[in-house]
């Protein structure tokens, strides 16, 4: 996201405001701990401070950020063990997702998995141009879509900010992004053959590899600090 901002749209502004400082805490330049100051934020986004101060209160409601006695807004801390929560909540959601995504399988929703499948295997033959995050973000979008279940669609989109926080945390360990990739490409095939129970355990498996890596790299992290 570029930072062209202009306030002739207010409603579009705050959103704007409220997604992009969110992705810098996601994207770790706003790490855990450090001051988020109004006035700062104003300034090098080049707005007023009314939509800053709207985008802190809403992260603040999520959890992202909190206010602390004499310190101001600062990052919050993610906890393991709510890390650890998110990914049980996800793993339960996503199998369901997948199951369902075969049993509502029609053939416009097998032709994207068709789709998908294609560019996922030339993005694994052109690894060095490939935007891994991006591609697990729409490959996500389409399993949540073809499940056909706006509720769940609505809970699992709800958790796409953690999800893409951890997709991109876990592919710092060597080899992930492409583990990741080659287990979507399984998950496509089990759900374009309609086959439920392979599609269930892949999927499974799946959000118990992506747990471990995140661990992985958050551990690997902290030694290095």
């Amino acid at each position: 996201m570029g930072n062209n901002w202009a306030e002739e749209d207010l409603i579009s502004l705050r959103e704007r405001v409220f997604i992009h400082i969110k992705d810098l805490i996601l994207e770790g330049e706003f790490k855990t701990g450090d001051r988020l100051v109004e006035r700062e934020l104003a300034e090098r986004l080049n707005i007023s401070r009314t939509p800053i101060r709207e985008a802190l209160f809403r992260l603040e409601s999520q959890g992202f950020v909190k206010t602390v006695p004499r310190k101001g807004v600062i990052v919050a801390d993610i906890s393991e063990k709510e890390i650890i929560e998110v990914f049980t909540i996800l793993s339960s959601l996503e199998v369901l997702a997948a199951k369902l995504a075969v049993q509502k399988l029609d053939d416009e929703t097998k032709s994207k998995f068709v789709e998908y499948s294609k560019k996922v295997e030339d993005c694994l033959k052109n690894q060095n141009d490939t935007d891994f995050a991006q591609l697990h973000s729409e490959l996500n979008h389409l399993l949540y879509s073809s499940a056909k279940n706006a509720k769940l669609y609505e809970m699992l989109s709800g958790l796409s900010d953690y999800i893409r926080a951890f997709a991109k945390t876990g592919y710092k360990n060597p080899g992930r992004a492409v583990q990741s990739m080659e287990e979507h490409l399984r998950i496509m095939d089990a759900i374009i053959n309609q086959e439920i129970e392979m599609a269930e355990y892949l999927t499974k498996i799946h959000i118990e590899n992506s747990r471990k890596a995140y661990i992985e790299a958050v551990n690997l992290g902290k030694k290095e600090k």
